[in-house]
């Protein structure tokens, strides 16, 4: 039995695969230990039984006085991190982003421990770039990834996104079945935080759609709590059967049902549509970082599995348009649907798995 460190920063995208992780290296017989900030730790039903530590973790920014207290707070977080390696040294740490997983890097490093980092999205982000060239081995979820380090190139491990179990079993069933005058079930949300956009643009949308078309339309939607009214009034106004939630716990169970989905191409609803192998049409975050969600976006589209269109672009009328386009042939949707679980890979967590074991020894 080998001790594993896994650092993840506070954001669903960076705590759900370090958790998937932590399950199968428990599974294996080995002792797990997470490193985060507060935000990390109030994630219900994430690493029940496992150990956890919050370290300090400045965020760069703020301007000179902003750098100095962030160098501050992740060197105490480094010193904090080598304290706990000196009295339970680890096999190696796994790092997935995000500031809090920093000061364990740093501590690894300085500890001579292995060391790996898992990058969810197609875009190295900041803290995977500022040590990627000092760790044992990247680990991405893409085959093209932009702003890697040169030096960094022959670390890549393609191992791709974790996700859900219960996503997973989605594979080893049929798409639904889609006739032409039967329901069409469309699933839309916004990821953690729901998406504005989405709410102002999905129901004028649909209800552009051919009247043949929309009395076919069964919605499910994730908003945000304070849209969550307005979007139900302009679905009831379209006469078209919607339901709304700000959270939806049975998530993988409608993503099963859904015929197509309307997202942002953040890297987990990336890589659950591709594990489930559903249709989508994605509208990539605007503001995100290095505009990551767009390249996320890149290989389901380049599939045939995804449409997507830039937020700028994303109107009532271009929607109308694209869900014309693959809702009125069934057989576009089930060969859409085809390409894009030719993307998924559903081995992410026994990939990962078995690197950082591989770095370990």
């Amino acid at each position: 039995m080998s001790r594993y460190v896994l650092a993840a920063g506070g954001t669903g995208g960076h705590m759900i695969p370090a958790h998937a992780l932590a399950e199968e290296l428990v599974r294996r017989g080995h002792n797990v230990a997470l490193v985060s900030d507060e935000r990390g730790m109030r994630f219900p039903g994430l690493f029940e039984g496992v150990e956890t530590h919050v370290l300090p973790a400045g965020r760069l920014g703020g301007g000179p006085l902003g750098y100095v207290r962030a160098a501050q707070s992740i060197w105490a977080g480094r010193a904090e991190a080598l304290r706990l390696f000196r009295e339970d040294r680890p096999a190696a740490v796994m790092g997935f982003g995000g500031y809090p997983a920093l000061p364990s890097l740093l501590a690894a490093f300085k500890a001579k421990i292995s060391t790996a980092v898992h990058e969810q999205n197609a875009v190295l982000g900041r803290v995977n770039r500022l040590v990627a060239g000092r760790v044992d081995a990247v680990a991405t979820a893409y085959p093209d990834i932009q702003r890697l380090p040169r030096k960094a190139e022959a670390k890549v491990r393609l191992v791709g996104n974790p996700v859900r179990e219960e996503v997973l079993a989605l594979r080893d069933k049929p798409y639904p079945p889609l006739d032409a005058d039967g329901v069409f079930r469309v699933l839309v949300t916004g990821g953690s935080q729901g998406a504005t956009v989405l709410s102002d643009v999905v129901p004028e949308g649909l209800g552009m759609l051919p009247p043949v078309f929309r009395a076919r339309l069964q919605v499910t939607h994730q908003a945000r709590a304070e849209d969550i009214e307005r979007v139900r009034a302009r679905y009831a106004d379209q006469g078209i059967p919607a339901e709304l939630a700000t959270y939806l716990p049975d998530l993988p169970e409608r993503l099963g049902m859904a015929h197509l989905v309307i997202a942002r191409s953040g890297a987990s609803t990336v890589a659950e549509l591709a594990a489930a192998g559903r249709p989508a049409i994605l509208v990539p975050f605007a503001a995100a970082t290095d505009d990551h969600q767009t390249y996320n976006a890149r290989e389901l589209v380049a599939a045939g599995g995804a449409r997507s269109i830039p937020q700028a672009q994303f109107t009532p009328v271009e929607l109308a348009k694209q869900m014309q386009k693959l809702g009125l042939e069934p057989e576009a949707l089930v060969n859409a649907a085809r390409r894009a679980k030719g993307c998924g890979r559903p081995e992410a967590v026994r990939d990962l798995a078995d690197l950082i074991e591989e770095i370990g020894r």
